[in-house]
């Protein structure tokens, strides 16, 4: 076979090659990931003519998002910090002189429920009516939904479809006031929403509210709650604890409920009941009592030898979060060679003599702070 014969089989060859759009592809094809995770997608060309340009998009053609970040040859996409808006298709175009090819993957970000209620609420209905709420979640997973009635802690019987609750309550009676309570639940956690149901009868049945309907206190103040009511004869008014008696320290006046020197233990629903001889109504104010925090160290005073280790532990009792901070009485700085931990230790490998002294521990939280004192003394 001569030369000509040769050139006559590879130009053909080289003809295809050199005039070939890119074939690309796109690994890994689809990923799922947590929400506030990274993710990367590779764009990968088999063939085509040279040189060829990657270039990323999503699906829909719209810009990529902000955390998006390309790589230097343009072939990786990475998304960090993905969240459920990052969701959909993402497109690696491949261009040259022939012609251009895509290849796409899917990314899926996995996140907690987000809930709507409609209405939104308070609902305040007749005795004798009917009541329609529907809970609407989004997620990924695909959340399940659950109603209760928090009064009674009562699970409900609900329609379900298509990720859509709805709480129907047919024939209203007095016994359906209360807050009701949607918990939309997947593997990424749980989020709740509620609606208050106020009952009334006829005309001059009761219908009574609160203020404030939720509130955070600190530790020993005095706390007022007013209930009021509408209804003919003037409702009789009585206040009481979800689960558990009113505070020792109470008193009642008017429809006013005030507590005084409140603790923790004092945390919880309390429940305005209004009540005349056309039936009742009760509406509810969500009490947190927080504490400042309460410093004391272990040991409270040390003695040790030259050489000697140093540990000192401060413990808080208080609202959470706690921090602490450490200083020299006097000095303000620690000595050199001096660490602390967040938890609220002090260490020091070894001590010298010139590490005696009065130790100050500082616990804070957003209602106050406390401190307490070591002395440390170094002698041979």
């Amino acid at each position: 076979m001569d030369l000509s014969s040769v050139a006559l089989i590879l130009c053909p060859l080289l003809i295809s090659v050199a005039g070939q759009a890119p074939v690309v592809s796109v690994e890994p094809r689809s990923a799922t990931v947590r929400q506030g995770e990274s993710v990367s997608f590779r764009c990968q060309v088999g063939s085509g003519a040279q040189p060829i340009r990657l270039e990323w998009r999503r699906g829909n053609n719209q810009a990529l998002p902000e955390n998006a970040k390309i790589g230097p040859d343009g072939s990786v996409l990475t998304l960090a910090n993905a969240r459920p808006g990052h969701q959909g298709q993402y497109r690696c175009v491949a261009a040259n002189s022939a012609g251009r090819n895509a290849a796409t993957a899917v990314l899926n970000v996995k996140h907690p429920p987000k809930v709507q209620m409609i209405p939104e609420g308070p609902l305040h209905v007749s005795i004798g009516e009917s009541v329609s709420v529907e809970c609407r979640a989004t997620g990924r997973p695909r959340p399940t939904l659950t109603w209760k009635q928090i009064t009674s802690n009562q699970q409900l019987v609900l329609t379900n479809m298509n990720n859509v609750n709805t709480l129907q309550l047919d024939d209203i009676r007095p016994e359906h006031a209360g807050l009701y309570l949607c918990l939309a639940e997947n593997s990424e956690g749980v989020t709740q929403v509620s609606i208050e149901i106020n009952v009334g009868g006829g005309p001059g049945a009761p219908m009574a509210s609160v203020n404030p309907a939720e509130m955070t206190v600190v530790e020993g103040q005095t706390v007022t709650m007013e209930c009021q009511a509408t209804g003919s004869p003037t409702p009789v008014i009585s206040w009481s604890k979800l689960r558990a008696p009113l505070p020792w320290k109470h008193t009642v006046v008017g429809g006013v409920l005030t507590l005084s020197d409140v603790g923790r233990q004092d945390s919880g629903q309390y429940i305005c009941n209004a009540t005349n001889i056309h039936g009742y109504s009760e509406a509810y104010t969500q009490m947190e009592v927080e504490t400042p925090p309460y410093a004391t160290c272990v040991p409270d005073q040390l003695k040790l030898k030259p050489g000697n280790s140093l540990q000192i532990q401060c413990l808080a009792h208080g609202s959470h979060p706690i921090q602490f901070t450490w200083s020299r009485v006097g000095r303000g700085n620690l000595p050199a060679g001096a660490t602390t931990t967040k938890e609220g230790k002090l260490l020091m490998a070894t001590v010298k003599a010139g590490d005696s002294g009065t130790y100050k521990c500082v616990a804070t939280n957003q209602f106050g702070s406390s401190e307490v004192l070591v002395k440390v003394t170094v002698r041979a």
